[in-house]
């Protein structure tokens, strides 16, 4: 094994520990927003800006997907903690220019940890570093967009650059930016989604039509049960604890299925309401089953088993009519035994006789999900089994019932929409044709996991990225930073400075963009964007606040005139006219993309519609036979050998993505330090740890072995032989052929790792 050095600072910062909290949300969550908002904008900002916020004719949280209410917003602000601490990320009067990158060699900002990278502030003009430089430098915009087309056109091959898109992008910008690498002969077009739910799109549209969730957030009103799995809405989307709230008091019950009780699904003091604030607030979970890592398949099984054994618990007028494949269902059913299932699953028989209780009589009934059902190897099996048991239940295309997976980036569900694809269709080859004049590309292009390996064997040359930070965010880290130095040219559109940044190619640069929450004026015109939930509703999203800095573009304006430079004022699409007028990309899009017609119109004076959903409306008409389908599955094999333990990367509170707002993970008792595993009691005594002991874990996958170190110990209530791990920091350890099979979205949910004492 070959040590690297590693690219996060391993230095301790000052761990404590303390009981898990026993509710989400509160006076403390209050005190904490203000903190973060005070902190980095001042009050007249933070005012100005959170009050626009999530509201009509304001502009979308740059955090999470999780949907506006249809019918009004909150009058005190509809927004959550950690939408607030987003937005003070972006927001931060702190900047970083030139005389940051002169003073601060990127060796010297190597060695800072991932929070003090992001605390440097936001970026405020564009900057170049070329092959054995030592600092970033100040570039013109105009030389920077004649480096980048210079270097497309001198491409041997257009399938030598890779254009990636983080799930923060508008609609229009994702729009123009797929044009752009398809008018060059290209569909490597990787994005985040590749990282999280590409197993759930891959997965409904095979079995119910439609890449995405069926329901509303009306219908978790109307749901008689709702069943939560793999997720932490109090860290990762706490505006959905609200609408769980109003779930269970209009009589809905909840199931949790998750290896870690996380205290946003015991109780939820909403700060929006003075009895939650001076009372208990609302318990949210009915029955919580404690399965182990990526044992839900065995769980679901036991789950359906149960329901077979009366007919009056499943829905044999929809089975008969609406799908397919039920016979081979109850035929691999019948060869477990449910003792053996729940076993394998961890899953008590008490807690389960409880959730069948709950389960057995109900006809609404809604299961959300997210990246703890997705990123393992069987990740598109996962949730195969939860559209199993919704259509056994006769659970979609009906009011309260239906698929939920809940999106991480708010407009990563939108950026799939409107074309960041590296798959295309036909229909959609043919309708840019129709609109442009050019026949883009045939061709799959490169997913996340290949656009790696390309840039790693060089047969990628250019890099570039709107948004993100690819390198912490994707699997096997020192493989990723290998191939991005590996790059002829790196370009990264960014808000505020990241470790992406440090590891550029052999020529990198930083595009500064504006910020969500920033007023965005072109020739003098206010102009805005629109974005899609996670329960695929389009919104437009507008700035207030005085851009940071007058060198600032925005994301439609880096693309139109990158398009120009390219390929000339005259070119098939007409780029000057996206950068001086939005409406004029949501007019042609309209054309191209189905369910967009008056696209302006309807978005228009902030007003919002509804895309197309046909599972919403229980057509199966896409599908073999007009039907849905039903999908055997196989159980996990773990492959986990004598000494391995099943380690899942999780994010702590003060978290989002890659962003880290600070070092506590409150709502599970960790302060003050991230490089932290979660290991069961027994498990600490038979490794002969004590709490806080350093230590190092290990992968082995096809005889090569990674490794983190320098780690400290810490008892939790997690199932026995497994952990869990804060991402980045673990991220090394996950082998970059590793991923869900048909989706390719790395295993982060599901590592084998060592455990050994430092």
């Amino acid at each position: 094994m070959t040590k690297k050095k590693s690219i996060f600072s391993e230095e301790f910062t000052g761990l404590r520990l303390d009981k898990p909290a026993a509710y989400a949300a509160g006076p403390w969550a209050v005190k904490k927003t203000l903190d973060h908002l005070l902190s980095e904008m001042g009050p007249v900002r933070a005012f100005k800006a959170i009050n626009a916020m999530n509201k009509v004719d304001g502009f979308d949280c740059p955090g999470c997907a999780w949907p506006d209410p249809d019918d009004k917003r909150s009058v005190l602000g509809e927004y959550c903690e950690n939408g607030a601490k987003a937005l003070a990320e972006e927001a931060t009067l702190s900047t970083v220019g030139a005389d940051f990158f002169g003073k601060h060699s990127i060796a010297e900002m190597r060695s800072w940890s991932d929070y003090k990278i992001g605390k440097s502030g936001r970026l405020t003009q564009p900057m170049v570093i070329r092959s054995g430089e030592s600092h970033y430098q100040p570039i013109a915009w105009t030389e920077a967009f004649t480096m980048i087309a210079d270097k497309l056109r001198s491409l041997e091959d257009p399938n030598e650059a890779i254009f990636y898109t983080s799930g923060r992008s508008s609609n229009e910008a994702a729009y123009i930016y797929s044009l752009l690498a398809r008018r060059l002969g290209t569909n490597n077009l990787p994005d985040c989604s590749n990282m999280c739910h590409e197993s759930s799109g891959v997965a409904l549209s095979r079995s119910v039509g439609i890449g995405k969730g069926s329901v509303t957030l009306d219908d978790l009103d109307q749901a008689e049960v709702i069943v939560i799995m793999g997720q932490n809405p109090g860290t990762n989307h706490p505006r959905m604890l609200t609408a769980l709230q109003n779930a269970k008091e209009k009589g809905a019950k909840v199931i949790t299925i998750n290896p870690l009780e996380e205290a946003g699904l015991k109780r939820f003091r909403n700060p929006q309401r003075v009895t939650d604030m001076l009372g208990q607030g609302t318990m949210i979970t009915d029955v919580y089953l404690k399965v182990k890592i990526n044992e839900d398949v065995a769980l679901l099984k036991a789950i359906q088993k149960e329901l077979l054994s009366d007919d009056q618990y499943i829905d044999q007028e929809f089975i008969r009519d609406k799908t397919d494949g039920f016979d081979a269902i109850m035929a691999d059913l019948a060869g477990y035994e449910r003792s053996d299932l729940l076993e394998r699953s961890g899953v008590s028989q008490e807690s389960f006789d409880a959730a069948m209780t709950i389960l057995k009589p109900a006809k609404r009934i809604i299961v959300c999900w997210a990246m703890g059902l997705t990123q393992h190897k069987n990740g598109i099996d996962n949730i195969f089994e939860c559209v199993n048991l919704l259509l056994m239940k006769g659970a979609i295309g009906k009011p309260g019932a239906g698929t939920c997976p809940v999106r991480g980036h708010s407009n990563v569900q939108g950026d799939r929409t409107v074309g960041i694809n590296h798959k295309m269709s036909q229909n959609q080859r043919e309708a840019i044709e129709s609109v442009y004049g050019f026949l883009p590309p045939a061709e799959q292009g490169f997913d996340v996991v290949e656009s790696i390996v390309a840039m790693h064997e060089q047969r990628a040359k250019l890099f570039m990225s709107l948004g993100g930070n690819f390198i912490t965010a994707a699997s096997d880290t020192y493989y990723t930073v290998d191939a991005m130095e590996s790059c002829d040219l790196t370009v990264h559109v960014s808000t505020k400075l990241n470790r992406t940044h440090l590891h550029p190619g052999k020529v990198g640069l930083i595009l500064p963009t504006l910020g969500r929450s920033e007023l965005d004026q072109q020739q003098g015109q206010t102009q805005y964007i629109t974005v899609e939930n996670s329960m695929g509703k389009v919104q437009p999203s507008k700035g207030k606040l005085t851009p940071i800095s007058d060198q600032l573009l925005s994301e439609p304006v880096i693309i139109a005139r990158l398009g120009e430079a390219c390929f000339g004022a005259k070119d098939h699409i007409p780029w000057q006219q996206y950068e001086r007028d939005y409406g004029a990309i949501r007019s042609d899009l309209s054309k191209v993309v189905s369910g967009f017609a008056d696209y302006n119109e309807r978005t228009a004076n902030g007003k919002e519609f509804y895309l197309p959903n046909n599972a919403r409306v229980g057509d199966f008409s896409k599908l073999p036979g007009g039907r849905a389908q039903f999908t055997v599955c196989d159980l996990p094999n773990h492959g986990l050998q004598d000494g391995e333990f099943l380690l899942t990367t999780i994010r702590s509170h003060d978290q989002f993505n890659t962003t880290i707002y600070g070092l506590d993970d409150r709502y599970r008792g960790i302060y003050g330090e991230r490089r932290i595993v979660m290991i069961n009691p027994d498990d600490m005594e038979r490794l002969g740890l004590k709490a806080q002991d350093k230590i190092r874990l290990e992968s082995t996958y096809d005889g090569v072995v990674r490794q983190v170190e320098n780690f400290l110990a810490v008892p939790y209530d997690i199932p026995e032989g497994n952990l869990a791990s804060y991402f980045p920091e673990t991220n090394p350890l996950i082998p970059i052929h590793e991923y869900a099979r048909d989706s390719q979205t790395p295993i982060s949910k599901s590592v084998r790792v060592r455990v050994y004492g430092m």
